[in-house]
Order: structure tokens, then sequence, then C-alpha cells
């Protein structure tokens, strides 16, 4: 006999579907938060604020100096 038949098996397999059900409980949760962070973004940016930004957490830029945003429509 091997021993992967018998209660201890059985003890292990429930212990692991256990903690795996747990692990799809987290991850199934982390889903809804981040679909939920997802749905406040808009499709509307507030340039400025942008710039704003990026110039606060990346330290980018001085303050007399602008900074333009060139979007490149497909061209």
């Amino acid at each position: 006999m091997s021993g992967e038949r018998g209660y201890s098996s059985y003890i292990k397999k429930k212990e692991l579907l256990s903690d795996l059900k747990k692990e799809e409980l987290t991850l199934i949760n982390n889903i809804s938060y981040l679909d939920h962070k997802n749905s406040l973004l808009s499709t509307n940016l507030d340039l400025d604020y942008v710039e704003t930004l990026i110039r606060e957490r990346f330290l980018f830029g001085k303050k007399e100096e602008t900074i333009y945003i060139i979007k490149d429509n497909g061209k």
C-alpha cells in the first residue's frame, strides 16, 4: 500500500479543499473590489488635474514649465 488512499490522505485533501475555497473567496472579493474601482473611472479626463498629478507624483518638470499631452489618433 502506498498510503495515499487512507484516512490521512482524506484529511490532507479536505484541508487542501478548504484552503482552495478560502483562496477562491479572497480572489472573488478582489475581483469585486477592482470591478467597483473600475466603474468609478471616468472617460473624460481633466487634463489640468493630470498635469498636476504628473508634477507631484513623478517630480516631472519645473513650476514654470508646461507639460503637453499629445494624443496620437492613429495618424
